[in-house]
């Protein structure tokens, strides 16, 4: 008897193993599995990691007016001896010339972090803005279908067929007086459309399972089903749809302002930086100038789109390395 049921017990306890060992993890832990699986993700995470830390680091410490403090006497001055002075007289806000200077006088090594600071803040307030308005727009559209979702799809696909790239354009040149914050709002206006129609899409789906209508019946809020109940089931997607579109957010910055409808020129930027190898005497004769920008803007790209990819296949089963 005494042998049967430990028999018993051995077999219940393996049988409790297998079905750990089967269960597919959930959550936080795909996450980690799935950047343990693809190696080239990890080192983007902790190249990403190390560049924003870094960045904000000495952008907190800079001060912008005397990085961009305009001196003639060091016009496109070639890069300094390396040595850990130079860093200090960089961190202390003075000319440090390890990277030279540009076209007028500024240091390129402490512009490097300004500008990728005011990079990053753009790409972050404009991708929390469109974010915020077109996740409660398709969350609406999806909740209420019908003459509610046909409302809101219909001027979202006006603005969607609008040249944004040029109108931007447009809006940015008749404003007067431009700064970051400015430009932040411009940027954000039509930016949009892609949230609201992919939450939108997922939305609808949600609305018609049984536990929306449950919560319709036992009396529930709108405001409580649309945000503590569908919002939650909605995370994996928007998730991975913010890494993409803040990458996507980087690029249009640097892009406009490469193409001088950016930020004013007192504002240091990575699209000015690089916008000097415009010139065929700077491209091959002063790399200092364009090339450590273009290197930042690369890593910061390719990494972004090395995590977010990694964070994509977490959410679908099919696509996951581990």
């Amino acid at each position: 008897m005494e042998d049967k049921i430990k028999s018993q017990e051995v077999l219940s306890e393996t049988a409790s193993e297998q079905q750990a060992e089967s269960t597919p993890p959930m959550g936080f832990k795909v996450i980690v599995r799935e950047f343990k699986k693809d190696k080239m993700a990890m080192f983007a995470l902790g190249v990403l990691t190390i560049l924003l830390v870094t960045t904000l680091a000495w952008y907190l410490r800079l001060d912008a007016d005397t990085v961009m403090d305009v001196n003639i006497l060091h016009h496109f001055k070639e890069p300094a001896d390396f040595n850990f002075g130079l860093i200090a007289d960089a961190w202390n806000g003075e000319k440090s010339m390890i990277l030279g200077t540009d076209d007028y006088g500024r240091d390129i090594f402490t512009q490097l972090f300004l500008a990728t600071g005011n990079s990053v803040l753009i790409a972050i307030a404009v991708t929390t803005i469109i974010a915020t308005v077109g996740i409660a727009l398709g969350l609406i559209a999806g909740y209420y279908g019908g003459m509610v979702d046909n409302a809101i799809m219909r001027i979202t696909d006006f603005v969607m067929t609008l040249p944004t790239t040029m109108i931007i354009i447009v809006f940015l040149v008749l404003v007067p007086k431009q700064n970051i914050w400015s430009f932040i709002f411009i940027m954000s206006v039509f930016s949009w459309t892609g949230y609201a129609r992919i939450v939108r899409s997922k939305a609808l789906s949600e609305s018609r399972l049984d536990y929306i209508s449950a919560s319709k019946t036992i009396g529930t809020p709108t405001w409580k089903i649309i945000i503590l109940e569908m919002l939650p089931n909605l995370t994996s997607l928007i998730t991975v749809q913010l890494i993409l579109s803040y990458a996507g957010n980087i690029g249009l910055e640097t892009g406009l302002t490469f193409l001088g409808y950016g930020l004013p020129d007192q504002t240091a930027s990575l699209g000015r930086l690089v916008s000097a190898a415009t010139t065929p005497y700077n491209l091959e004769f002063r790399p200092w100038v364009w090339l450590p920008a273009s290197t930042v803007i690369l890593v910061l790209m390719l990494s972004i789109n090395y995590v977010g990819q990694a964070l994509k296949r977490s959410t679908d089963a099919k696509q996951r390395l581990g």
